[in-house]
């Protein structure tokens, strides 16, 4: 998630990087009930698994096709209290893949969310809307991000609770690539 300048995430002409995604029902669909909540509270049928990644489909109210979403679901090791849901999807005009992350309430929202893949900082997205499960932060996967996501072993989402203290929560990318290539 690049700054303004840079370019692994970028948005259609006349929009900032990072901006709100209209996809009906999805946000409602693949909220949890708490973004600590284990997988199981999850909605959607698992549909398949894919290494540490879950596909999870579900139809939306008022949608007339079937939407499905790699989800993971973690909590910082030191932490109980502070889980992340990181669920990938595409737009409900099928053109785009979302990268959304769920955080808990909570988070400091002017600093963002961080990203590194491995040993590389990716940079950071802006949260769009906090819901009462939490606060989530999207942005549209480009090819460069996609490649970097597919080819890491550990991308690092980094949430502020302060404009000092970072909280970096490991999520596994094994199984990415597959699920990725497998999403409707």
């Amino acid at each position: 998630m690049p700054s303004r300048n840079s370019s692994p995430v970028t948005a259609p002409k006349g929009r900032i990087p990072f901006y709100r995604i209209a996809a009906v029902g999805l946000v409602a669909l693949f909220t949890l009930a708490g973004a600590a909540q284990p997988p199981a509270h999850a909605q959607g049928e698992i549909r398949a698994v894919h290494g540490d990644w879950q596909m999870r489909c579900d139809t939306p109210p008022g949608s007339q096709g079937e939407q499905c979403a790699l989800i993971q679901n973690v909590t910082a090791e030191d932490r109980e209290n502070v889980g992340l849901s990181v669920i990938v999807l595409r737009t409900a005009d099928q053109e785009t893949h979302i990268l959304r992350v769920l955080a808990p309430l909570g988070v400091l929202l002017p600093s963002g969310l961080g990203l590194r893949v491995d040993d590389a900082d990716i940079g950071r997205a802006g949260f769009v809307r906090c819901l009462p499960t939490g606060c989530i932060a999207e942005v549209i996967l480009q090819k460069d991000l996609i490649s970097k996501l597919e080819g890491g072993d550990l991308a690092t989402f980094i949430i502020f609770q302060t404009p000092e203290e970072g909280i970096g929560i490991p999520i596994s990318l094994n199984g990415f690539k597959e699920g990725f290539a497998a999403l409707p």
